[in-house]
C-alpha cells in the first residue's frame, strides 16, 4: 500500500501486562491505514476496536510490536506531542473532550496549548466550525447544544488543531438517529473535501456504507479486511463476530438464497430499495 500513514506492525496489547491473570485486549494486529483513506472498523463490545483506537493515538502503548504514525514511533515518548497534534481521537461521549463554557473558546483550547498565534487561532475556529456546520453556535454553552451538536463541536476541537487523520470512536453511539446522520455527513465530508484520513470504530454497520475499506475485530484480532460491499457479501463473516446483521442485508441475503439475483452488499435502506426495484422491474420486462 502506497503512502501509509500509519503502520501497525505485529502488535499486542494487555492490560496489566506484569501481573498473571493479564487480559490481552489486541492480538498480534498488523494493519496499515493510507493516507487519505476512509476505514471503518467494526466489532462488538469487548473485540479490541477501541484499545486499538487508543493505541494508535498514543494514548496506551503495545505491550509488544510497534506503531508508526507518519513515521513516529508511538512509543517514544518525546513524538507525542507531534503524534497527537497528527492524529486526533474523538470520543463517544463528547461531554468527556469538551472542557470550556463557551464553543468558540472550547475550539480554540488546542490551539492555544499548540502555541498557535492568537490570528490564526481565530481562523481555525472559523473555519472548525464551518466545517462542521456549527458556525451559528459560536457564542453558545455546550450543555446546551444537542448530542449530535456536542458531537460535532468535539470534531471541531480536533479540527482546529489540523490534524491529518482522526480517529472517531464510537462518535454515534450516544446519538439518536438524526444526530447519527448529522455526524456522518460531516465525517464523510471531511473525508471527500479536505482529504483529512478517517478511521471510523463503530458497531453500526450502516455507517460503513461509504468506507472505502471495513476492518472486521473479534476477541482482539482482525478476523475480515475488506471493501464494504465484499464484507456485508459474506454475512458469515460478521455473524461469527458476534455481529447482528444489518435488515437489509439479511433481507437481501434471504432474497438471494430463494434464487434471485440480487446484490447482498448493498447496506442502506435507500439502495436495498433501488435493488429491489431494479429486480422488479426486470421481472415485470420479460
Amino acid at each position: 500500500m502506497q503512502n501509509k500513514f500509519i503502520e501497525v506492525k505485529n502488535v499486542s496489547f494487555s492490560y496489566d501486562a506484569d501481573e498473571a491473570g493479564a487480559k490481552t485486549a489486541v492480538e498480534n494486529i498488523n494493519l496499515s491505514i493510507e493516507k487519505g483513506s476512509f476505514t471503518v472498523i467494526l466489532g462488538h463490545n469487548g473485540s479490541g476496536k477501541s484499545t486499538l483506537a487508543k493505541l494508535l493515538n498514543g494514548m496506551i502503548k503495545p505491550t509488544k510490536g510497534e506503531i508508526l504514525v507518519d513515521g513516529l514511533n508511538t512509543a517514544d515518548e518525546k513524538n507525542e506531542y507531534e503524534i497527537r497534534r497528527r492524529l486526533g481521537l474523538v470520543f463517544q461521549n463528547p461531554d468527556n473532550q469538551i472542557i470550556c463554557t463557551i464553543v468558540e473558546e472550547d475550539i480554540a483550547f488546542g490551539p492555544e496549548n499548540l502555541g498557535v498565534e492568537p490570528k490564526e487561532i481565530k481562523k481555525r475556529v472559523d473555519s472548525a466550525l464551518a466545517a462542521v456546520g456549527m458556525s451559528e453556535f459560536r457564542q453558545a454553552a455546550p450543555h446546551q447544544l444537542s448530542g449530535g451538536q456536542k458531537q460535532r463541536v468535539a470534531l471541531a476541537g480536533i479540527l482546529a488543531m489540523q490534524p491529518d487523520c482522526i480517529v472517531l470512536d464510537e462518535p454515534t453511539a450516544m446519538l439518536d438517529p438524526i444526530g447519527r446522520k448529522d455526524v456522518m455527513n460531516t465525517i464523510t465530508r471531511l473525508n471527500k473535501e479536505k482529504g483529512i484520513t478517517i478511521i471510523l470504530i463503530t458497531h453500526f454497520m450502516e455507517e460503513a456504507e461509504n468506507a472505502d475499506r471495513v476492518i472486521v475485530m473479534n476477541s482482539g484480532k482482525i478476523t475480515a479486511d475488506g471493501k464494504p460491499m465484499d464484507i456485508f457479501s459474506s454475512p458469515k463473516l460478521l455473524t461469527d463476530a458476534g455481529l447482528a446483521l444489518p435488515q437489509t442485508t439479511e433481507l437481501l441475503n434471504k432474497l438471494k438464497a430463494k434464487g434471485l439475483n440480487v446484490n447482498t452488499g448493498v447496506i442502506s435502506a435507500k439502495k436495498t430499495a433501488e435493488e429491489i426495484a431494479r429486480l422488479l422491474l426486470g421481472e415485470v420486462s420479460k
